[in-house]
């Protein structure tokens, strides 16, 4: 499958624990409560519902990986930046739920 030019590309989980061992920003846009349940340590918490108006509170970074509960929201974020011109935007793919079936460092649990 091609990507479009706005299109974000998918990260595995693994994948995505490279890019923030690589120094990546890592966004996580679920609900609170769902934040709250459990989350990816080192994670920044910036909710789907609030981008839109708060979107200037992320961190300049050269690669940003959002985040969701299975990998829909995060993407719908990754590929809105993209197309906005933020480069290095990246969507993880199975978001939380997969980054626990890969065995991967998580806080709490996948509300």
């Amino acid at each position: 499958m091609e990507l479009e030019p706005d299109d974000a590309p998918d990260l595995t989980p693994v994948e995505a624990q490279e890019w923030q061992r690589g120094r990546a920003l890592l966004v996580d846009v679920r609900e609170g409560d769902e934040w709250d349940a459990g989350h990816i340590a080192g994670s920044l918490h910036l909710p789907l519902s609030e981008l839109a108006d708060r979107w200037q509170e992320l961190p300049d970074a050269d690669q940003t990986v959002f985040i969701c509960r299975s990998g829909g929201r995060s993407r719908a974020a990754a590929d809105a930046f993209t197309a906005a011109g933020r480069a290095g935007c990246a969507n993880l793919a199975g978001g939380c739920q997969g980054w626990v079936q890969a065995g991967l460092p998580f806080e709490g649990r996948v509300a």
